[in-house]
């Protein structure tokens, strides 16, 4: 299953934000280093002025988990520098819009706008005290600057938000990918065990029965117990057959391959001859105009009948069994009518033992309830109990066309 495409990470336009003011602190850094040059301050001012430049520089290493914090150090820094400072800093300036960038990329938009606006208005008012050095283009180049980095910062935040938004997103489509991966692959081996079911289960349950007879009459009438093993091996061998196509099937890589054995009513006689073969008397009856079905309908229709022919050899105890196919306008049904478990006044004890028999399948859960989940897979239905005048029925409708399909 391919994996989804990841976003574009944050990192590349981050980094070279970050990288452009890293570059701007960097010159900045030149610049009040060559000031301080010419100037030559005194030690102790010399001194005091770079604590308070040092002290922003680490400062700003808190930025991402105390943006706010870090800029009112900054700016209270600031502020002292240029009240009692000697030499004009520019890198303090740039170290505060730094901050405030800082604020604003944390999602702190408004609290980055208020400092924003705090140090417009104070350097406004130290014009205002006398401080010729800030002119009035400086004024308003200084609050372009803090409208850009707000800006930046905010842009910074809302592409985060974005990409993490995105990110979670995607993570829940590949969860519910694999979701459906894990819901198709349980359905599958669910679908493989019933067909392995319904391709063994009639045949072996056949095999059992004959098995039996021969056992019974190997010394009293050696020619039937003969019969009976020749039975064995034809379902041995049939056995065989259907379980190496069943297996073919499942190692098909091409898609386009028939995915399913070939099975289906026209077989239906080979259903008669080994119910036959299992002392049973059987009949079969169409009625209707045969068409040519669907695979998955005709397979759902041939298996249907087979594990309902395979439960009455187990467990009905019959004389004699019905096999009826009825072609209608919309879809298929299926019968399966037998004479056994009980009297027709004995209905109690024979809804009793047919209810085992509803829950049977080598105790697995494969029997009626397996053929149900055949019926309902192609948005068909299927019933099975008892009939009123003794007996016991399986019907099973299957719609023509098996768009509405449900699993």
């Amino acid at each position: 299953m391919p994996r989804p495409r990841r976003l574009p990470s944050l990192s590349l336009p981050a980094r070279r934000t970050e990288r452009v003011l890293v570059a701007a602190l960097g010159l900045a850094l030149v610049a009040t280093l060559v000031q301080y040059a010419v100037v030559a301050p005194s030690w102790g001012r010399w001194a005091a002025d770079w604590a308070l430049i040092g002290s922003s520089c680490a400062a700003l290493a808190f930025t991402r988990s105390r943006p706010v914090a870090v800029c009112l150090y900054v700016l209270a820094a600031t502020g002292v520098y240029f009240v009692f400072g000697g030499v004009d800093a520019p890198l303090l300036m740039l170290l505060l819009m730094a901050a405030i960038y800082g604020v604003a990329a944390g999602g702190r938009v408004v609290a980055a706008a208020v400092l924003g606006a705090v140090v417009v208005l104070g350097t406004t008012l130290g014009t205002l005290a006398g401080n010729d050095e800030i002119t009035v283009a400086a004024l308003f180049m200084l609050a372009g600057w803090v409208v850009a980095m707000i800006a930046l910062g905010n842009a910074r935040n809302t592409r985060r938000a974005y990409l993490r938004e995105a990110d979670a997103r995607l993570a829940a489509a590949e969860r519910g990918r694999e979701e459906e991966a894990r819901r198709r692959a349980t359905e599958e081996r669910l679908r493989i065990a019933r067909e392995l079911h319904d391709v063994i289960g009639h045949n072996i349950s056949l095999i059992n029965v004959q098995a039996g007879a021969a056992l019974h009459r190997i010394k009293k009438d050696p020619g039937q117990a003969e019969d009976a093993l020749g039975a064995i091996k034809d379902a041995s061998r049939e056995t065989l057959r259907e379980l190496r196509t069943t297996l073919g099937v499942l190692r098909q890589v091409d898609e386009d391959a028939p995915t399913e054995p070939a099975a289906g009513l026209a077989r239906l006689a080979d259903l008669v001859a080994y119910a036959e073969l299992a002392g049973l008397e059987v009949r079969d009856e169409t009625a209707g105009e045969p068409r040519e079905l669907a695979v998955e309908v005709d397979l759902a229709a041939y298996r249907i009948m087979q594990e309902a022919l395979t439960n009455v050899t187990r467990h009905a105890a019959a004389g004699s069994v019905v096999l009826r196919v009825v072609y209608g306008v919309t879809g298929v049904r299926v019968e399966v009518d037998d004479d056994g478990a009980g009297a027709p006044g004995n209905l109690a004890k024979q809804t009793d033992r047919h209810r085992d028999r509803h829950n049977d399948g080598t105790g697995g859960g494969h029997g009626i309830r397996g053929m149900r989940e055949r019926a309902r897979a192609l948005g068909g239905e299927l019933t099975a109990g008892p009939r009123p005048g003794g007996g016991f029925r399986v019907r099973a409708y299957l719609p023509y066309e098996t768009e509405g399909a449900t699993t």
